[in-house]
């Protein structure tokens, strides 16, 4: 029967993200029909050159503040690596993660063949792979939550799902846990044991780090999209970063792998002011940047790191 249950679990997450790219792709269907191709390529043509810089500029700064997840959560378990080889490790983690889905499962087997090389063992693998899950959610409940607040365009925008009133208790909301986080750090209440596990409060200098720093990664990852819509009727990036937050968070909540349809079909449905085919481009544009090129990266490392590991078992 165990076994049953474990088998029925096993299964379930792939089934419901295969299911949510199914029905994303459905109402994609209906959301594009009609698309021009010719408006599609025009669209590409359409972006500026300084503009394709920027988009640049913020894939690379983008991985390379998530490696900063990792060594924030190796300082919390005092642990000290080469920041190289913890960047290289990030990088390889979330562009595989980002690509297939299932990024806590996808994130632990990577980081664990990665760090158990370096004396770590399993229960703090699982540490800092529940670290850098927290991190990436305190910064996206901290920034949903100011710019609901201080962004009064959103509330129109998102009126159609919440009243403008119940968006900003939910603004209040996403702060609050923030507010308890920061006060648990300072507090640092014992240390809390699950089968094995055992998870300590961040200290708070590590803390107001981890607030300092998923921000910054987001911010980056949103500039990507932004930077490659037009600029004539844009929104403004504090509300194309709402949307990607937004959207982003769906795709990661569906389980779908890449979060493929179901980010596209949020950032479409939040940004009507401009034309499917513009949309889609900068989503394209965004898929290319931030999950294929670090995808593609991430597989040279995979393949380097796994040379050198028989390399190093031959000669030994």
């Amino acid at each position: 029967m165990a076994r049953a249950s474990a088998g029925w679990r096993r299964f379930i997450w792939p089934v419901i993200g295969f299911a949510a790219i199914a029905v994303s792709f459905w109402l994609l269907a209906r959301e594009l029909r009609g698309m021009s191709w010719v408006e599609l390529w025009q669209s590409f043509h359409a972006i500026p050159l300084r503009n394709w810089i920027l988009v640049v500029g913020c894939t690379l700064g983008c991985y390379t503040v998530l490696g900063l997840y990792d060594v924030l959560a190796l300082r919390h378990l005092r642990r000290k690596l080469n920041f190289g080889f913890v960047l290289a490790t990030s990088l390889t983690t979330y562009a595989i993660a980002h690509n297939i889905g299932a990024s806590a499962l996808s994130g632990a087997v990577i980081r664990y063949r990665a760090y158990s090389t370096k004396g770590l063992s399993g229960a703090e693998v699982g540490m800092v792979v529940t670290f850098c899950s927290l991190t990436f959610a305190l910064g996206v409940m901290l920034l949903l939550g100011i710019d609901f607040l201080l962004t009064p365009t959103l509330e129109q925008r998102f009126a159609q799902f919440l009243p403008p009133a119940v968006l900003h208790w939910v603004a209040l909301g996403l702060l609050l846990p923030i507010v308890l986080y920061l006060l648990g750090s300072i507090l640092s209440p014992p240390p809390l044991r699950i089968r094995g596990f055992v998870l300590t409060y961040p200290r708070p200098a590590i803390a107001l780090l981890q607030l300092a720093v998923a921000p910054i990664e987001i911010l980056f990852a949103a500039g990507i999209l932004y930077f490659a819509l037009p600029g004539d009727g844009n929104p403004g990036y504090w509300v194309v970063m709402a949307v990607f937050v937004t959207a982003f968070s769906l795709a990661l909540l569906s389980h779908a792998p890449g979060g493929l349809g179901v980010f596209e079909l949020a950032v479409l449905t939040a940004l009507p002011e401009f034309q499917p085919e513009v949309v889609l481009a900068a989503l394209l544009v965004f898929r290319f940047f931030y999950l294929l090129i670090p995808l593609a990266a991430g597989l040279v490392m995979i393949a380097l790191f796994e040379h050198s590991r028989l390399r190093s078992d031959d000669a030994a």
